[in-house]
């Protein structure tokens, strides 16, 4: 049998990322050597999810594979933000990894994007859930028994009431049709806290629920923003944030 390529996998903590991580353990020709997850360094959540680093620690713990944090600033530029990974994977290849596997789905830019950046340190993209519909993926999810809760939704599509929800099909029932099943136009995003790759279930509460929006940058223009997207409405639209507390 020939060795299995060192990886690395890069952990949201959602439902993409869960699926994604199950069938990549299922591939006898990678190993999976850390699980890397960006935080917002002043809060110390997750970027983007808003989850709590003890809750991802919680996850790495379950799951078995060790946890690689990369602190981000709050609203970092495109250079810090592409310097920081460059200096996590550098110390990565020096330990022989040589892949890094996505949750993505269907993002073309942001695939091409990645790989773009890989190739400055010769590392390879691995998408094991690319361009699979995403209708098939959720009801795949949830037929192999994870459990996930939206911790984050955009207001632009979604409103307050859907935060805090646990993904089933009530709730895939009751997305507005232009809301992709997945969120992953970022219409929302999840926190995965069961499932075949868990070791056991990862135990929390719920706190409450707060709103937040975000300032345009004033300083730079926003094209330069790790946090900005190609759309001039990017910042018209806030976000609903469920906070949750490990047990």
């Amino acid at each position: 049998m020939p060795t299995p390529q060192k990886a690395l996998f890069n952990w949201s903590s959602g439902k993409d990322s869960a699926l994604a991580l199950f069938k990549i353990l299922q591939n006898p020709d990678f190993k999976i050597e850390y699980l890397l997850t960006s935080v917002n360094q002043q809060y110390q959540r997750i970027s983007m999810h808003g989850v709590r680093v003890e809750l991802l620690q919680a996850q790495a713990e379950s799951i078995g594979i060790p946890l690689k944090i990369m602190e981000i600033p709050e609203m970092p530029t495109m250079e810090v933000y592409e310097n920081v990974m460059m200096e996590t994977l550098t110390a990565l290849k020096d330990q022989g990894i040589q892949y890094s596997v996505f949750g993505d789905i269907f993002l073309e830019d942001l695939r091409l994007y990645r790989e773009k950046q890989l190739a400055r340190l010769d590392f390879i993209g691995l998408f094991p859930i690319w361009k699979i519909a995403t209708k098939d993926l959720i009801q795949e999810f949830i037929s192999l028994g994870f459990k996930t809760i939206v911790v984050c939704v955009n207001e632009k599509y979604l409103d307050k009431s859907f935060v805090g929800r646990i993904i089933d099909q009530d709730f895939i029932n009751d997305l507005p049709d232009n809301v992709d099943v997945c969120g992953e136009n970022g219409e929302f995003h999840t926190f995965t806290f069961d499932g075949p790759i868990f070791s056991k279930r990862i135990d929390f509460e719920i706190g409450e629920t707060v709103y937040r929006k975000y300032e345009k940058p004033e300083s730079q223009d926003s094209s330069n923003s790790a946090c900005d997207t190609n759309d001039d409405t990017a910042f018209d639209f806030g976000f609903w944030y469920c906070d949750l507390i490990k047990k």
